[in-house]
């Protein structure tokens, strides 16, 4: 299996901030995507966070985290319902983001 990141560094933000969106990223992520926070804005010519240059990179609204925080409450519950185990906020984050943000 390739790495997920390899010929695109930027999708391991947009994954990230998805995780955030939905209230589920892991400490060791959002250290390492503040500390890149300096590489970040000079790649992109950009102030701000890491999450701010995320969602001006792709042109997020300020509604997206709450939409996407209900596709996640309402799918992690039909897929608990009908799997019986729980639902994956990785594997949640990284099909959103292939399916819906491939701007990345």
């Amino acid at each position: 299996m390739t790495d997920r990141y390899t010929d695109k560094p930027f999708l391991r933000f947009v994954d990230a901030w998805v995780l955030k969106a939905i209230g589920h990223l892991d400490t060791p992520t959002a250290d390492y995507c503040k500390a890149m926070e300096p590489q970040l804005r000079q790649s992109f010519s950009a102030t701000g966070s890491w999450t701010q240059i995320v969602e001006q990179q792709m042109k997020f609204t300020p509604e997206l985290p709450a939409q996407i925080r209900q596709i996640w409450e309402d799918g992690k519950a039909r897929f608990e319902a009908g799997n019986g185990q729980p639902a994956d906020p990785v594997q949640f984050a990284m099909i959103f983001v292939d399916r819906n943000l491939q701007r990345a």
